[in-house]
């Protein structure tokens, strides 16, 4: 417990500095110095996993930025969420709606054209020195080429074993063998952590007028989540933190979830086991971060760095009777953390406006001083950040609410998200998440609401009993919702009060 609160100390000290009057390493001649801008996404995480005894820096990072209550994924699935971050649009506009087929994966990205125009084009045509490391799409193989706009690409394929797996390196393949090679720490997040340290040295030395911008995607804590053998014994007896959602049963829920038994013993223990096991490999994504924030401090760069740390989606493990898995529009898929350091940041502040992932790719350019190449239906999250908003609040027209969208169900048993009917694995639907409630629409016609004042962990759907103006307003704003085409369209549909 001591080595844990020293460790948050010194990182706080070290971050400290973050969010103080910025005193930049390099400036180009002439023109204000720009920031450089460090991105580490995890796959899979829920905040049940942010904590001082899981991921001490990172809980440092938190208290030393300002991180989002209100932050909402647009689909809760690995590769139509990485597509809107990367683009800052929709699903209905970049046409990625899953993780494989004529609508999914890296081939539909590339086939929509989303490739050619993303926040790395963005930052690489501004003068930034880009690299992408870890996960990119599903679908990716090693034998694809590296994508626009980034100089430096270290992109795994299939690497959520943690081990045995290859990266394409600048176009060149190279395995990673197994746990047990001599002199070889073959551990993913570990080889992610030291290229990326890598990279943030090499930049400084070798490419002294350029900012960069740096994406660590990691596999972790994504199933199976496979712990780096240091910490394979860590956390003995842990369970997972219960909520009143977990083996609760719903009322009125829709067919896909239905009236289920109570989670069996072999359920509880095996949900307890997981979640162990996700603590455990969140470990070394936290030593990521550590390593990350002395490389930065080593090189000059701290205090001229924003940090950004983020999930592509969450994940419920036994909450609604269900095993471990994602794909539903509950809070517990869809709401994920957002946290965010860096030049005149707010410290210590939880923004409770609304924000999505659509939103990250604005919100890089704004960091750059740079904008989209084209119509994004994001905004820049810098006016929630900056300390200005103490006093000024969100913009007028922000957003009050978020859409998200999801195909289903997961028919394809190869795709690392395939769920069963025991973990979830819901029809198409569309949904408003608003301040104070949850509403979704099923492709087949059933309906859902829940009331999050009175039930917060959405387990009454009260669709029935809505007066029947409030339903057609709701459908209403939902359809404005799926037809949007730019940012301010996006923002426009959620003025019901929920």
């Amino acid at each position: 417990m001591a080595k844990w609160f020293g460790r948050i100390f010194l990182i706080s000290l070290v971050f400290a500095a973050l969010c103080g009057t910025a005193v930049p390493a390099r400036a180009v001649a002439g023109a204000p110095p720009r920031p450089n801008i460090v991105f580490v996404l995890t796959d899979d995480l829920a905040d049940n996993l942010v904590t001082p005894q899981f991921t001490p820096n990172l809980w440092s990072l938190m208290h030393q930025g300002t991180s989002f209550s209100n932050y909402f994924v647009a689909d809760s699935l690995c590769c139509p969420s990485r597509a809107s971050i990367f683009t800052g649009r929709f699903p209905h506009d970049t046409g990625v709606y899953s993780n494989s087929g004529s609508e999914g994966g890296y081939p539909a990205f590339n086939s929509h054209g989303d490739e050619t125009s993303t926040v790395a084009t963005d930052l690489h045509a501004a003068g930034y020195r880009t690299a992408m490391m870890g996960k990119y799409l599903n679908e990716y193989r090693t034998s694809d080429p590296p994508a626009p706009g980034w100089d430096v690409w270290d992109v795994a394929d299939w690497g959520y074993p943690e081990f045995n797996y290859s990266l394409n390196e600048n176009g060149r393949v190279v395995h990673y063998g197994g746990p047990n090679q001599p002199g070889h720490d073959n551990y993913l997040t570990d080889v992610l952590s030291s290229l990326g340290d890598s990279f943030i040295t090499e930049t400084v030395k070798d490419h002294p007028s350029q900012p960069f911008f740096l994406e660590l995607a990691t596999f972790a804590p994504h199933m199976p989540f496979t712990p780096a053998p240091r910490y394979a014994n860590l956390y003995p007896g842990l369970q997972y933190p219960k909520t009143p959602a977990f083996d609760a049963g719903a009322i009125n829920p829709p067919p896909w979830l239905g009236h289920r038994q109570p989670l069996s013993a072999k359920q509880l223990a095996l949900i307890n086991k997981q979640f162990r096991m996700r603590a455990q490999s969140m470990r070394s994504v936290d030593d990521m971060i550590g390593k990350l924030v002395g490389t930065l401090q080593a090189t000059g760069e701290l205090r001229d760095t924003y940090f950004v740390f983020s999930s592509d989606n969450g994940l419920h493990m036994g909450d609604h009777r269900l095993m471990p898995g994602k794909l539903t529009a509950f809070d517990t898929d869809i709401n994920v953390p957002l946290i965010v350091v860096g030049p005149g940041v707010r410290r210590g502040h939880g923004a409770t406006s609304f924000a999505q992932n659509i939103d990250l790719r604005s919100t890089f350019d704004a960091f750059a001083r740079t904008k989209p190449s084209e119509v994004v239906d994001g905004r820049s999250l810098v006016p929630l950040l900056s300390t200005t908003s103490r006093t000024n609040g969100p913009p007028k027209d922000w957003p009050q609410g978020a859409l998200i969208e999801h195909l289903g169900p997961v028919d394809n048993k190869q795709d690392p998200d395939y769920q069963n009917e025991q973990n979830a694995n819901p029809p198409s639907y569309e949904a408003l998440r608003l301040p104070g409630a949850l509403y979704v629409e099923y492709s087949y016609g059933f309906r859902e609401y829940y009331n999050l004042t009175e039930d917060p962990y959405e387990l009454d759907n009260v669709y029935g009993s809505l007066p029947s103006g409030r339903r057609t307003a709701l459908h209403d704003e939902l359809v404005k919702a799926e037809r949007c085409h730019n940012a301010k369209a996006c923002a426009a549909p959620f003025v019901v009060s929920s």
